[in-house]
């Protein structure tokens, strides 16, 4: 029954750590509100555009830091498997989506996303999805959601492989709903952006 509850504490306070919305805190700090450039998005990306490399870099690091944390912890510090391990994983990109401290109305939760699957798999799946998602915007010229999908499908020989146990295959399922939820409205076709998107 302790245990129970500790897992459920813990879940509950890694929500609410990817809910700290940093892009608009430290965005109010640099005068550069991040929901009022780009898709108005209170993210990572936007964040750059609306402050540059002063306000996006430490953006960066507290939106990656708020969902490896966590994920670290229980899987790699505390030996968590199963599904309390899901629930961790999951939690902070839940948390950034729909923020309470914004009303509900958070980031995409891309940038947590990444995180968590490095707290998961530590280098191994960041570096199998940076590379795609180089590939998929340099190489190939893919719009957003197509890269973000290129980039998951990657995964999936290694989670099938089981090296990573099935509970990173829970998380892939969940990565592949938060990219459809996040940019169904942009995955046109064809895939590929015109000379007109840069």
């Amino acid at each position: 029954m302790l245990s129970t509850l500790l897992y459920i504490l813990f879940v509950v306070l890694s929500f609410l750590l990817g809910s700290l919305p940093f892009a608009v805190w430290l965005g109010r700090l640099a005068d550069a509100d991040p929901r009022r450039v780009g898709d108005s998005n209170p993210g990572t990306t936007n964040a750059w555009k609306a402050g540059g490399w002063r306000l996006g870099l430490p953006v960066i690091v507290l939106d990656f830091a708020k969902g490896f944390l966590p994920v670290f912890l229980a899987r790699w510090a505390w030996n968590w498997s199963g599904w309390p391990l899901v629930a961790v994983t999951v939690a902070p990109v839940l948390g950034h989506r729909f923020s309470p401290f914004l009303g509900g109305r958070g980031g995409k939760g891309m940038m947590s996303l990444l995180a968590v699957w490095a707290g998961l798999t530590l280098w191994q799946g960041p570096l199998i999805i940076g590379s795609m998602l180089l590939l998929g915007t340099f190489g190939l010229r893919l719009r957003d959601g197509w890269t973000l999908g290129l980039a998951l499908f990657a995964l999936l020989p290694f989670l099938l492989a089981g090296i990573w146990g099935w509970e990173a295959l829970a998380l892939w399922a969940f990565s592949a709903l938060m990219i459809w939820a996040g940019y169904r409205h942009t995955l046109l076709w064809p895939p590929f952006r015109g000379k007109s998107h840069g």
